[in-house]
């Protein structure tokens, strides 16, 4: 018996060590092919890159996973214990594997075989490091040996809480979020620090299945599993008892953040910053890089330019009429569904979508479309409203078939079932106005003169309705506000602002092609100083200036200030008819405002890396004693200016002093009114197709334009005098509040001379058109009466004309203009 118990113990010994040496053989052949899991030290995980303002604002965000990495350090201790209490309550007593864990796992198995059930796994917080980094997400025994062999690995290589880290910065929530850092942004909006024991229970409770516990979707779900988690965290000593149940009994709170731009008016800014990123870095940094960067976008400024723009826009646009409702729907079950899927302008919160349930000679009943809960289903309470027939006046103007009419009742523009935009009146909880989105459009741009900062930028009316971005892509006629290039050129080689031209009739002849230039108002002046030429938007003063001192000089001018990247030397450019953006006209003036010195116009101050590293500054001065380590009586440390100088500092104060009357008494003189020193030129395109005015104080300069995006003819008046000065007045009321007055700096060495506004000589006493002009050493009022451009052809006698091959831009549109 002993003997057969002895060849049985053998037998059984002997197949025990064939099994093992079969094991250790599989497992040494799976181990072969295992990836390295020394990667895991070099972990750069794909990370969100933030956009912020000037403020520190928060802008935007992009990424393809949204994920902010924090180190193990700056996760709270109940963070981690939700996961812990989740996922692997020993996870800092096991060796990689919970064998208890695993035990359980496989009875369970073993009874759910054949039920149909899905097996469960026992997977630590380490194995799911090595299957999430390093292998497949199959269901298979092949695929769960290698976890567990890389999972000794990892645990011998790497602390506890470095592993806690990787799989917290790692893990996926749901809603695009990955990292715990991520998801507490994205559910509630809170960074870690600020979750509740119930909010860091939920997503504890994600990474098992987001969907499964969607907190809208499958609430009663997701707050049952957020509850078996805060038992867990009380079970295992994290919470106490009552800080559970008070955890229970909350609701889930998740208020999802959305993506995309944040700061309120500046998605026209962000793209643009968005475009520069991707040209400078490319995608994969913008979307995965974890960039932080930080722009120049002043918030306030930006506020002040989008509404004044955008009153400017409507006041224009309510003139000429109402086009007609947004669409129609059928109001004769809930409204509120069909209208609740009309698309609004979400950048416009002051309107809402309403439609019309009754029209009548008085005014309009309205429904205004409902509220959206955090779930994307709309609020059930549906809210009314009423338009009075004057309140909705303009539309009393309105187009039918293209064609204007006048209505005599508010029912014979709209009708039950249009849908229309309206704004709440101040003070009111149930009137509003009729709105409409203009047609006609814009773009405006606020910028530091000194650093090249942009403070503001609005690319249009709403962000919602077009992305084009008019501030930077539209390539517009500048009109009469390119006429300061053109004086400054003249200014800077041998002419003073008394120099006097002829304002008189003009023809240039060039083959067969005859253009004859005229004023706006159609009337000449004769002789007039170039003062009064761009004060009063001399066009045949201009032409004949450029005509004297040659087209290319005017060109070389024109592209040293940036204007345009090639001019052709014809003489119609010289009236701004070359095409530009708002973007390149304010750079220009900033360089004028500045002192002559040039500027580079930028949108972003500083990009850091992930790691903090300073990748790019926009500020590219010197400072060789700012660095001191301590004080040595050495002198203070000055910033080094190393920007070129474009124009001589005395030709800037002297076009300068020059669009100060432009203000005064000039075409800008409604910008006067406000009673402060800024200089500025309007400007009117050909057929009164764009309306410019750009303009500045010592500390700013804000440009803006107004046409129609395909352009046409503003009507018979519109000039930038009467359209865009006025919004730049109303931005520069509001933006220099409260901040003094301050005058443009004369240069040392001008010289200051008291004389006749007409003649351009030395005033004599008492003389009533006296005016002080500034003049450069060596330079003074003329002696003698000398006119520039006697002759009808713009020539002082010897002739003048154009190429053949200025023919063209002869006959496509000669510029303008006011």
């Amino acid at each position: 018996m002993i003997r057969l118990i002895g060849y049985f113990f053998g037998i059984g010994t002997t197949l025990a060590l064939l099994v093992a040496a079969g094991v250790a053989i599989y497992i040494s052949h799976v181990a072969k092919d295992l990836p390295d899991y020394e990667v895991l030290a070099k972990y750069e995980p794909p990370v969100t890159t933030r956009i912020h303002a000037s403020d520190g604002s928060l802008m935007a965000e992009y990424a393809r996973e949204r994920r902010l990495y924090l180190p193990i350090q700056a996760i709270p201790d109940r963070v981690k214990a939700a996961f812990m209490s989740a996922e692997d309550k020993n996870f800092y007593n096991h060796p990689g594997i919970d064998i208890t864990g695993l035990g359980r796992a496989i009875i369970v198995n073993l009874q759910n075989l054949g039920s149909g059930r899905r097996q469960v796994g026992a997977s630590t917080i380490t194995q799911q490091v090595a299957k999430n980094f390093l292998l497949t997400s199959d269901q298979t025994y092949e695929r769960k040996i290698k976890e567990m062999i890389l999972a000794f690995r990892i645990e011998q290589a790497y602390s506890k809480d470095r592993i806690l880290e990787l799989y917290l910065n790692e893990i996926f929530f749901g809603f695009g979020a990955y990292g715990v850092a991520g998801a507490a942004l994205t559910y509630f909006d809170k960074s870690v620090n600020e979750l509740t024991v119930a909010e860091a229970a939920y997503l504890a409770s994600l990474p098992k299945g987001p969907n499964n516990y969607h907190p809208f979707k499958h609430a009663d779900r997701a707050i049952e599993r957020r509850n078996w988690v805060i038992d867990q965290m009380v079970e295992n000593g994290y919470v106490t008892r009552e800080e559970g149940d008070k955890a229970k009994a909350e609701p889930l709170g998740v208020t999802p953040r959305r993506n995309g731009s944040y700061l309120f008016a500046g998605e026209y800014f962000t793209e643009e910053v968005r475009r520069q990123i991707i040209a400078r870095y490319g995608e994969n940094a913008l979307y995965e890089g974890g960039l932080s960067v930080r722009t120049t976008l002043d918030p306030s400024i930006q506020l002040i330019a989008r509404k004044s723009l955008q009153n400017g826009l409507l006041k224009y646009d309510m003139l000429r009429g109402y086009r007609g409702p947004v669409k129609h729907i059928d109001v004769s079950g809930d409204w509120g569904v069909p209208l609740g899927n009309v698309k609004g302008l979400e950048d416009v919160p002051e309107w809402t979508l309403a439609v019309v349930l009754d029209s009548s000679a008085s005014g309009l009943t309205i429904g205004l479309q409902p509220a959206r809960q955090a779930s994307g289903d709309l609020v059930k309470e549906r809210v009314q409203g009423t338009v009075s027939k004057d309140d909705m006046g303009f539309a009393m103007r309105h187009f039918v078939n293209g064609k204007s009419v006048r209505a005599k009742s508010p029912a014979d523009v709209l009708e039950p079932g249009d849908v229309v935009f309206v704004q709440k009146n101040d003070g009111s909880d149930d009137t509003y106005m009729l709105r409409q989105v203009p047609e006609v459009e814009g773009g405006l741009v606020a910028m530091d003169p000194h650093t090249g900062r942009v403070l503001a930028m609005v690319g249009g009316f709403s962000y919602a309705q077009s992305e084009f971005n008019r501030a930077t892509q539209a390539m517009r006629q500048p009109g009469s506000s390119f006429k300061p290039i053109v004086y400054s050129a003249a200014l800077d080689n041998g002419y003073t602002p008394a120099s006097v031209i002829m304002d008189g009739p003009i023809t240039i002849q060039s083959g067969n092609t005859t253009w004859t230039p005229k004023n706006y108002d159609g009337t000449v002046a004769g002789p007039a100083t170039l003062r009064s030429g761009i004060e009063k938007s001399r066009n045949l003063m201009t032409v004949r200036l450029a005509n004297d001192m040659g087209m290319k000089l005017v060109v070389e001018y024109a592209e040293r200030f940036g204007v345009y990247d090639h001019l052709a030397p014809y003489l119609p450019m010289a009236l701004g008819s070359g095409e530009t953006t708002v973007m390149r006209m304010v750079s220009a003036y900033s360089i004028m405002a500045n002192g002559g010195k040039s500027i580079k116009p930028s949108l972003i101050d500083r990009i850091q890396d992930r790691y903090g590293k300073t990748v790019f500054k926009q500020d590219e001065r010197g400072c060789e004693g700012c660095n001191a380590t301590d004080w040595k009586n050495q002198p203070e440390p000055e910033l080094v200016d190393n920007s070129e100088q474009v124009l001589d500092p005395m030709t800037a104060y002297q076009i300068t002093s020059m669009m100060e009357g432009v203000v005064q008494r000039g075409t800008g003189a409604t910008v006067g009114e406000l009673g402060r020193h800024i200089a500025g030129k309007t400007g009117t395109t050909n057929d009164e197709k764009d309306a410019w005015f750009i303009g500045f104080t010592p500390n700013l300069v804000v440009g803006l334009y107004m046409g129609y995006d395909t352009p046409r003819g503003l009507g018979h008046g519109a000039t930038g005098g009467g359209l865009a000065a006025p919004i730049f007045k109303d931005f520069m009321r509001i933006a220099l509040d409260g901040k003094p007055n301050t005058d443009f700096q004369v240069p040392d060495g001008m010289k200051l001379i008291a004389i006749n506004r007409k003649t351009g000589m030395r005033a004599a006493e008492g003389d009533p058109n006296t005016i002080i002009e500034a003049f450069k050493p060596g330079t003074g009022p003329a002696d003698s009466y000398w006119v520039i451009g006697m002759g009808a052809d713009g020539s002082n006698g010897s002739g003048g004309g154009l190429s053949p091959q200025a023919n063209q831009a002869i006959q496509d549109g000669g510029g303008g203009l006011y």
